[in-house]
């Protein structure tokens, strides 16, 4: 009775999960004849630790395949559609496709409501949380290609990642905050900014840092990463809008 039981709440569950990734693929526009590879698509490493008997392997491969279709993408659209020199056209490739703008995507098509991974990593809303999801789209963009080719693909990227670059373009995004903070810093305020470990946390493999930005005695901004450099951009970045200079 209980495996019963048992049995019937795991296959109400796989029904509940297939019905709602099927909603996902609705929402990024499209059908997949294998939905098996957008279920592995959003399946983080940690879940299959917590469930051994998983029948699929986590997203990464996914996400490696991803990465590559999603730059063959942009710099073909890059190459066709704008006549700017190359160094412009790869800082605009790399505003494009870098970590922080697929998070945003993957947040705005709603892909974080259907990542599979830990209860640990479930509990982290924080820069962890937007690695996943931006590795999460690279690994649905993979699936995809996988699926259904890479006109449908394209398709994809372009509605989802390419509109990006007006807004990557008005603010500035594309150059290196840390240059353009201090470039807007001298010419503002004459002053070369510094930057300052506020925390660290975190074993060896998964150090976390808060760094804060300073112009003179003055706290800008403080920004988190998981390495310092990383860090000092996001807080360059805050600082750039904490000052109104992008």
């Amino acid at each position: 009775m209980v495996i019963r039981i048992c049995f019937e709440i795991r296959n109400s569950k796989f029904e509940i999960f297939y019905f709602m990734i099927d909603s996902l693929a609705k929402k990024i526009g499209i059908k997949f004849d294998n939905i098996e590879l957008l279920r592995q698509a959003v399946t983080h490493r940690s879940y299959l630790n917590e469930n051994r008997d998983y029948a699929l392997d986590h997203n990464e491969r996914l996400e490696f395949l991803g990465d590559a279709v999603l730059e063959l993408i942009i710099t073909e659209h890059l190459y066709n559609n704008y006549k700017n020199p190359e160094g412009e056209l790869t800082s605009w490739r790399s505003a494009l496709v870098n970590g922080e703008m697929l998070a945003v995507v993957s947040q705005e098509i709603g892909v974080e409501k259907y990542l599979l991974m830990s209860r640990g990593e479930a509990k982290d809303k924080g820069r962890a949380r937007q690695y996943l999801l931006a590795n999460a789209l690279e690994a649905i963009i993979g699936a995809a290609y996988l699926d259904q080719g890479y006109d449908a693909t394209k398709k994809f990227v372009l509605k989802n990642v390419a509109t990006k670059l007006s807004e990557i373009i008005e603010k500035k995004l594309y150059l290196d905050p840390k240059s353009y903070f201090q470039e807007k810093a001298q010419e503002n305020s004459k002053v070369t900014p510094s930057y300052r470990v506020m925390k660290e946390w975190g074993p060896d493999h998964d150090k976390h840092f808060v760094v804060g930005v300073y112009l003179a005695d003055e706290l800008v901004a403080e920004g988190e990463g998981n390495s310092k450099q990383e860090a000092q951009r996001e807080a360059a970045r805050l600082g750039l809008e904490a000052k109104s200079w992008i």
